[in-house]
């Protein structure tokens, strides 16, 4: 796959949540590992585990996450596993109940305004 190509893109989405509303229920250690930010404080709950619920995470990743679309962030090989910072999909400050295989280091969800800035930055020079 060439890079800037989009791998996966959003489908079947027909709510979200704000994530208090997520987090407020009696479920919610049921419902947050399956919660995912798409834009500002607004989340899905994919508990049937949608393809894009399959895509691992990395600092490094082979994919750039941007609005819940994923893109080629370098060409890729065919049999490449995918890749995406899930620093992007948690809410603000929250912490993945696992590290980063590679470095050991905490998985901490960022503000939208940095997800966003990060993420326009990078498909920008994906594009470009």
């Amino acid at each position: 796959m060439a890079r800037g190509r989009l791998l996966v893109a959003p489908d079947a989405i027909d709510r979200v949540y704000r994530f208090d509303e997520i987090a407020g229920r009696p479920d919610a250690a049921r419902l947050l590992p399956a919660t995912v930010r798409w834009f500002e404080d607004r989340y899905t709950v994919s508990l049937d585990w949608p393809d894009e619920c399959y895509v691992n995470h990395a600092f490094e990743p082979t994919g750039l996450w941007h609005l819940g679309f994923v893109f080629a962030a370098a060409d890729l090989a065919a049999g490449t596993e995918i890749t995406v910072d899930y620093r992007h999909l948690l809410a603000p400050g929250q912490e993945e109940d696992f590290r980063d295989t590679r470095t050991g280091q905490s998985i901490i969800g960022y503000t939208w305004q940095e997800s966003l800035a990060h993420s326009t930055r990078e498909l920008a020079a994906l594009l470009a």
